[in-house]
């Protein structure tokens, strides 16, 4: 048969039929390996009980990963408030802290590999992590598409838990998201079919163990901090299978924990609405599956203040990373600025680090200390070179806590 397309061309029909029928088999052979390796990563998921137990430890060994564009920087400044909240700790040998080399993005381009082999291996001898930011290479730029390395530490080390606390204040807000860290549109971002020219499928991601397991982090939080609420943010009423499963899994976890209640929100409404006091009212932990939760948190850092305000810690049974939630700042960078960028977010992450390893009280002590310095404002820091430099608003931090001990 022929047939006449709609520029006019003659095609034959029975070789359209016979390439479209190639370029399925070829999209369903790939499909079904990726499916075979989901069944896979769930048997390691059922196999991951081991759960460190930092009080039982000799010793507790942070691994530093400095970053690319300011990491550097603003790490260097968050080693040193680390360094001093720690001093008796480390020079007692409970407590190691060990930079790793090769994760900048020229070594990481040089080796064709986002998460090195090398380097990991490294990575898996510490206990926790403390993250600078990290190129993911986009096009137009230039290096090799590497996949997001961040990704590639969260899956490898199973950090399934992203947990990031906002507060406002004057809004009467006082969240903590859980956002699951490993699966949704995420887990395959660099595994999509290209079908033909004019078909391309990206997949989303959702079993039962990964959603219990983000459910019950969030609901022990809740229990153990007094909170009496826990709100499902999903797309559910059109993601009906991938985002309706991650609802039933957490309302499931959630009848262990009666005096809990369990409510729910769409993620375009809690991106519009969510500093409406009725549209908010009663929200205190909140979990989310991986990309409404990567953007959702977002927004939530802007309206406290901007990222440069936030922090996020990835927890998992063995490992923990804890990192600075915003980028490179290439554009700082570039304009000779770097040396201004605000450490702030990636001091509030070490204080998050000290509060997980069992140091509570001293990430109190910083928090307290940073809460001075944001509204006293003896030093002013705004990226400019006319204010306050990372080092010298550092300073301050340092000085204000050496008041408050």
């Amino acid at each position: 048969m022929w047939i006449m397309d709609g520029n006019k061309r003659v095609i034959h029909g029975g070789k359209i039929m016979e390439k479209n029928v190639e370029n399925v088999k070829a999209a369903q052979e790939k499909f079904g390996e990726l499916i075979q390796s989901e069944f896979e990563r769930i048997e390691r998921m059922k196999a991951d009980n081991e759960v460190t137990d930092f009080d039982k430890l000799k010793k507790i060994v942070i691994g530093v990963l400095p970053g690319d564009g300011i990491g550097p920087i603003i790490m260097k400044q968050a080693l040193r408030v680390l360094n001093d909240l720690l001093a008796p700790e480390i020079a007692s040998g409970r407590i190691e802290i060990r930079e790793i080399e090769g994760m900048t993005i020229e070594n990481r381009a040089a080796k064709l590999q986002s998460l090195p082999d090398d380097v990991f291996e490294e990575i898996k001898k510490c206990n926790v992590l403390i993250k600078g930011p990290m190129v993911t290479p986009r096009a137009g730029e230039p290096w090799p598409n590497l996949v997001s390395a961040n990704s590639l530490l969260r899956r490898g080390l199973e950090l399934f838990a992203a947990v990031r606390p906002i507060k406002i204040p004057e809004k009467n807000i006082d969240w903590t998201f859980f956002r699951e860290n490993i699966e949704g549109e995420y887990i395959w971002g660099n595994k999509g079919i290209q079908v033909n020219d004019d078909l391309a499928v990206d997949f989303k991601v959702q079993t039962k163990q990964g959603s219990e397991r983000i459910a019950r982090a969030a609901f022990e939080f809740a229990r153990k901090n007094g909170k009496k609420n826990v709100t499902i943010v999903t797309k559910a009423n059109i993601v009906k299978l991938a985002d309706g499963n991650f609802i039933k899994a957490v309302r499931k976890v959630g009848e262990e924990y009666p005096e809990i209640e369990i409510q729910e929100r769409l993620v375009d409404a809690m991106c519009a609405k969510m500093l409406d006091p009725e549209f908010n009212k009663g929200i205190e932990v909140v979990v989310l599956p991986n990309l409404y939760g990567d953007i959702v948190t977002d927004i939530a850092a802007e309206h406290q203040g901007g990222l440069g305000t936030a922090s996020s810690s990835n927890i998992g049974n063995k490992y923990a990373m804890f990192e600075a939630i915003h980028g490179t700042a290439p554009y700082l960078m570039s304009h000779g600025r770097g040396e201004y960028a605000d450490p702030s977010s990636l001091i509030r992450a070490a204080g998050m680090m000290l509060a997980h390893i069992g140091y509570a009280d001293k990430k109190v002590l910083l928090e307290k200390a940073l809460d001075v310095c944001t509204t006293e404002k003896k030093v002013v820091l705004t990226t400019f070179t006319e204010d306050a430099s990372a080092k010298e608003y550092t300073d301050y931090i340092i000085e204000t806590i050496e008041k408050l001990k």
